[in-house]
């Protein structure tokens, strides 16, 4: 009997030491979820300039696509479509190109979409998905619910899970709101949805943050509207930042063009960028900060204490302030006031006498505002 029992110790040792040795995460893989409707499936024509990618940019490929040559579950390099077989180009394209043309050499992006055109945004709650997977009748609605087996967030968090033995998952961007336009409970409704990735995944928020971009904004937009919800979204998500749409161009009521998903896909990567500690302003296609723009970084870092760096660029020499608020919207101090000089700034931020809590820095700078958040830790 004890040989037998040190013989099962054994084996449970050697069981042990294959599964770690077969866990082989990667800590400079870092991982993004992105989810929504159309827009994240993708609706911009895929053009020449879209067909070559960085190998360092991945995809964790949610659907088995034999048109793309390509099975559920395994990685490939991030060319497009990066959601469903026959979706086109979408903000995580752009998103990633630009991620991997401003970090090191060392690190590697991939991304997993799982987005489903037309959904409510509640599709995604685990608890109520099923009172949101007919809200369409027509065979192109349910078809998409059935690829996800009928449960288009369990289908992203397996993936998910499967994902971290990998790399880290860094942050989730959503793309979501025209089907939920003017309901104003929606910040509330992906709260539910981040707070239970978040626990379904064993992630912390302040270290995954999630990325919502606005809707169509351009003239005659069916939705633009949405955006002042949408915006509200760190109001109730100390972790959630919002990704304007202005001036992002369409091809339609609804969607983007191509070169509307490339100019938002890198603004999501400059806003992620600025949290991860890396100096960036609004990017173009080519990763550059984009001509006859302003730019307001995240402090770095966040959260702080007692100190934190604040950067950001004016486009143009402008008269510019920069204020502090609290949780309750009260105007706390004003840190800058005056005529500054076209270029790249930065300014230091002292926590002084405030306590811990979240805190808000808003700059204007002659026609453009921004509104940034920040924690104060001690």
């Amino acid at each position: 009997m004890r040989v037998k029992s040190i013989l099962n110790v054994m084996i449970g040792l050697l069981l042990l030491t294959l599964t770690v040795n077969s866990y082989a995460q990667d800590p400079n893989f870092y991982i993004f979820l992105c989810f929504g409707q159309s827009n994240m499936e993708g609706q911009g024509t895929i053009e020449a300039q879209d067909r070559t990618v960085d190998s360092r940019f991945q995809v964790f490929q949610a659907l088995t696509c034999s048109n793309l040559g390509r099975t559920k579950g395994i990685w490939y390099p991030a060319l497009p479509p990066l959601c469903q077989c026959w979706s086109k180009l979408c903000p995580a394209d752009y998103f990633g190109r630009s991620m991997v043309e401003n970090l090191p050499d060392s690190i590697t992006i991939g991304v997993i979409n799982v987005s489903v055109g037309g959904c409510d945004i509640r599709l995604f709650d685990k608890d109520v998905y099923q009172d949101y997977d007919s809200t369409y009748t027509e065979s192109w609605f349910l078809d998409k619910i059935a690829w996800y087996e009928g449960n288009p967030y369990q289908y992203l968090i397996d993936l998910a899970l499967l994902a971290q033995q990998d790399g880290v998952i860094k942050g989730i961007l959503l793309h979501q709101g025209e089907t939920n336009t003017g309901d104003s409970q929606w910040p509330s409704y992906v709260e539910k949805i981040y707070e239970d990735m978040l626990d379904d995944l064993s992630l912390d928020a302040d270290e995954v943050p999630l990325l919502a971009g606005e809707v169509l904004s351009v003239d005659g937009a069916c939705c633009a509207s949405m955006n002042t919800i949408i915006d509200k979204l760190p109001e109730t998500i100390p972790t959630a930042y919002v990704i304007s749409s202005d001036g992002c161009t369409g091809q339609d009521e609804a969607h983007f063009d191509s070169e509307g998903y490339r100019e938002l896909g890198s603004r999501y990567a400059a806003q992620m960028l600025s949290l991860l500690g890396y100096e960036t302003g609004i990017f173009n296609i080519n990763g550059e900060r984009s001509p006859n723009s302003f730019a307001l970084s995240q402090n770095y870092p966040n959260p702080f204490n007692p100190e934190t760096t604040i950067k950001y660029n004016l486009y143009k020499s402008s008269n510019v302030t920069l204020k502090i608020y609290n949780n309750s919207g009260q105007e706390l101090e004003t840190v800058i006031n005056g005529f500054q000089t076209a270029g790249d700034h930065e300014i230091s931020l002292q926590a002084k006498g405030l306590p811990s809590g979240i805190y808000f820095y808003r700059i204007q700078a002659g026609e453009f505002s921004e509104t940034k958040k920040f924690i104060i830790k001690k």
